[in-house]
């Protein structure tokens, strides 16, 4: 008898590259993918797409954008964190905004700039600054203060003021 009648000729090239040699780990190696995908992309990574312009130049219209949501487990927002803040409906439709001011501060605006406590912010990230004019507005201990970066836009058609912390969902990536 000959050896060679019963073996199989080995998987082509292009068998290997897709399935590898053992198809059983390669199916285990999907699986552990795809439910992998779905807990981050469920629980860790939310999608967020930018819907009009008080986020300019920062973020463009239209664009999608992820939220960390696991980017405040360990230490609070801090002043200039971009955050998506969830409205008490639900995670369906969210705000995209940075903070300025921290629990317990004043914040006011003259000629389109921010005030803390009475100094005023530095903020690089404005491009567009505008002539906002808003008296001191305190801070509740458990609040932040959110603006966009657009500060061009008319006062009224701007969302921003303070947040509580429990409606901020996360960071926003990139």
């Amino acid at each position: 008898m000959d050896p060679n009648v019963d073996a199989a000729p080995p998987p082509s090239l292009l068998t290997r590259l897709l399935i590898g040699r053992d198809p059983r780990r390669t199916l285990v190696r999907i699986v552990v993918l795809v439910v992998v995908s779905f807990v981050v992309f469920t629980f860790v990574l939310k999608p967020i797409r930018v819907e009009g312009g008080s986020m300019l130049p920062t973020y463009k219209d239209h664009g999608i954008n992820f939220v960390n949501r696991l980017a405040y487990l360990f230490h609070e927002p801090r002043r200039g964190d971009v955050v998506a803040i969830r409205l008490l409906a639900g995670d369906h439709v969210m705000y995209m905004k940075r903070i300025i001011g921290l629990p317990s501060e004043t914040v006011a605006f003259h000629r389109g700039r921010a005030y803390i406590n009475g100094k005023p912010l530095d903020e690089p990230y404005l491009k567009f600054r505008g002539e906002w004019e808003h008296a001191p507005e305190q801070v509740g201990p458990d609040q932040y203060y959110v603006v966009g970066d657009n500060r061009d836009m008319p006062w009224d058609d701007h969302y921003k003021g303070r947040s509580a912390r429990e409606l901020i969902l996360g960071k926003i990536l990139l």
